[in-house]
């Protein structure tokens, strides 16, 4: 029996990094390929590759692959305040392994996760994201709504108490 392998079109191939492999891809209706790669995901027409942890939300319609990376809004001692950046979505006419793929790499990049509540009316996310290549976590706080960054104290407590944790459970 003779198996055919689908291949990545040369003009197609992102800039891989020395340690980079190809995991999965699928083309896109508007053109190009979504590629994924055991550090991240490689859109069509992009000059850079978002990694798995700065994915805040993947979703597959059974047609269309759409994603909401993390941007930064703020850095503080010990963890980056995020927030959703523009959703980006790409139609795939043969999606393969990619929606699967997908969502077990961004998963596996979430080592912790847990909302609070904040005084007032909001409340905030604190995530511990593992990082290809990164020794250790590398720790976000998102809040519930984008323009309330208050209670920093606070918040700072809670990536403490979190990171306490972790370590906790890894002795």
């Amino acid at each position: 029996m003779i198996r055919w392998r689908r291949r990545l079109p040369a003009a197609d191939r992102p800039p891989l990094d020395r340690d980079e492999r190809v995991v999965a891809f699928a083309p896109a209706v508007a053109g190009g390929h979504v590629v994924l790669t055991n550090l991240g995901i490689w859109l069509p027409e992009a000059p850079s590759r978002w990694g798995w942890h700065e994915i805040h939300k993947a979703a597959w319609s059974g047609r269309e692959l759409s994603l909401v990376p993390a941007e930064v809004v703020d850095s503080s001692s010990g963890y980056t305040v995020v927030a959703d950046g523009p959703a980006r979505s790409f139609v795939l006419t043969d999606p393969g392994r990619v929606p699967e793929q997908v969502r077990t790499r961004v998963n596996k990049s979430i080592a912790y996760t847990a909302h609070h509540t904040l005084p007032g009316d909001g409340g905030v996310r604190v995530v511990a994201r593992r990082v290809p290549g990164v020794n250790g976590l590398h720790w976000t706080v998102r809040y519930d709504r984008p323009d309330d960054t208050g209670a920093p104290e606070i918040v700072s407590d809670l990536v403490e108490t979190a990171r306490a944790a972790i370590a906790g459970a890894a002795a």
